[in-house]
């Protein structure tokens, strides 16, 4: 194998990024239902305070005639070239917590130097641990919350929040490889696969992206902006409840799924990630008291 590190430049802001910091990932490009990673990404990118730091050879990575670039054309001329992106991003939560952002494009070639550049990366800068996002299209209803498929080792996540553990063989995608190699090195990694309405995942499902935030910040304890999404996502329902109701033959089946979802979830119920060991929730006091631990260590890190 070559040199993984050819594969990428360095920013001048690179050298600026502190050590043990949590790396999230979400690249586009053989699934994305529901536009979730796509979503997440620009929402990102559009929200929080972000710095490039690597930037990975394009040229090397993409098969542009399976993915074309946007060129705009303006009444004689070529104007603008948006050329594809994959690029390791400095960023900062709504907190102002420091992590690094993995996105844009899934690479078309050369996944094991990218996967060697990757790890080459996480050992550079000390990366705390590695989460990564996707989304398939699956036969469940939108009247109820999406499920996640969670791998990796960080069997806490898998315990509390996995609702469906297949035992079968899957198309892979970049980031599968990555998490097998980091799995391999003792790395802590989780993927967290959204399972989306398949009547939805060729729509930008907003609710998609605030589950896959929400993932995120289960193993992370990031803080990301998403109110907007939140909103948009009221207003998506509203339009999808619109079309639903009055036709018999979708109520049918949404009724179908909802069936199906709920007689699943009761044969196969997770525990709430707030309970504790005996089964209970934390009380009010409780939950105030940490908040307020949280807080005063936040302070003390400023």
């Amino acid at each position: 194998m070559r040199d993984p590190g050819g594969l990428y430049d360095l920013s001048v802001e690179a050298g600026q990024v502190p050590r043990d910091l949590h790396l999230v990932a979400g690249l586009t490009g053989f699934t994305d239902a529901g536009g979730a990673v796509s979503q997440v990404s620009q929402y990102l990118l559009d929200n929080l305070e972000m710095n490039e730091v690597v930037a990975f050879d394009t040229d090397a990575l993409l098969d542009y005639r399976a993915r074309r670039p946007i060129m705009f054309f303006d009444q004689d001329h070529l104007s603008e070239y948006k050329p594809a992106k994959l690029s390791l991003y400095l960023a900062k939560d709504e907190l102002g917590q420091p992590f690094l952002f993995l996105t844009g494009f899934e690479p078309d070639f050369q996944w094991e130097r990218f996967t060697a550049a990757i790890v080459q990366l996480v050992e550079k800068y000390g990366v705390k641990d590695t989460t990564w996002v996707n989304a398939i299209a699956m036969p469940t209803p939108h009247t109820r919350p999406i499920g996640v498929t969670v791998s990796g080792n960080r069997l806490d996540l898998i315990d509390s929040l996995s609702i469906w553990k297949p035992r079968t063989q899957v198309p892979s995608n970049a980031l599968h490889l990555l998490e097998y190699r980091l799995q391999q090195l003792g790395h802590p990694t989780a993927g967290f696969v959204l399972l989306i309405p398949h009547y939805l995942s060729d729509t930008e499902f907003p609710q998609a992206a605030v589950t896959a935030l929400e993932s995120i910040s289960a193993a992370t304890g990031l803080i990301f902006p998403t109110d907007r999404l939140r909103e948009d996502n009221r207003e998506f329902l509203a339009k999808v409840d619109d079309q639903v109701h009055g036709n018999q033959e979708l109520e049918r089946l949404v009724g179908a799924l909802e069936e199906r979802h709920d007689s699943y979830m009761e044969e196969n119920p997770l525990p709430s990630p707030l309970m504790d060991s005996s089964g209970e929730l934390p009380s009010a006091d409780t939950i105030a008291a940490e908040l307020e631990k949280f807080l005063a260590n936040r302070r003390d890190d400023l």
